[in-house]
């Protein structure tokens, strides 16, 4: 991905200190990331169909989102992001505390475009983070945008 194009980031988690965590890790990136968030699966869509508050917010280049969330989870909210034409080419990433084999196979088989485990320590979480920033922004090419 260019540099000079900024990279539109939906993070989408009901917890607050990994919320935190990601944006301090990504905040210290040297690629244009404009990243915004909401809490749960209600709001991610709201956001994405640019409903109400947030009918003037940019589409995402990239959806980082948690499954286990209140009102709606992410496996629901993945669901219906893949199965909308005009969101379905949004790359997903999934990042959760979840390893279960069945929430694998379930994001994947739902439309997931890769699935990471959040690390419990500190140091490890940021690793997973650099690391998941530098494939999506540098090794991976998005569309150009119109």
């Amino acid at each position: 991905m260019n540099n000079a194009t900024m990279i539109e980031i939906l993070l989408v988690d009901d917890d607050q200190g990994d919320i935190d965590l990601t944006l301090e890790v990504l905040d210290l990136s040297k690629i244009k990331l404009n990243i915004n968030f909401v809490k749960d699966g209600v709001e991610c869509m709201e956001y994405l169909r640019k409903k109400g508050k947030y009918e003037n917010v940019p589409t995402p280049d990239l959806i980082f989102l948690d499954l286990n969330m209140p009102r709606k989870d992410g496996r629901v909210t993945l669901l219906e992001i893949k199965e909308d034409p005009e969101l379905k080419p949004i790359p997903v990433v999934i990042l959760t505390t979840s390893d279960a084999d069945k929430d694998i196979v379930g994001t994947y088989t739902s439309g997931a475009n890769c699935y990471v485990k959040k690390p419990v320590g500190l140091e490890e979480f940021q690793t997973v983070v650099r690391t998941v920033e530098n494939f999506w922004f540098t090794v991976v090419k998005f569309p150009t945008k119109v």
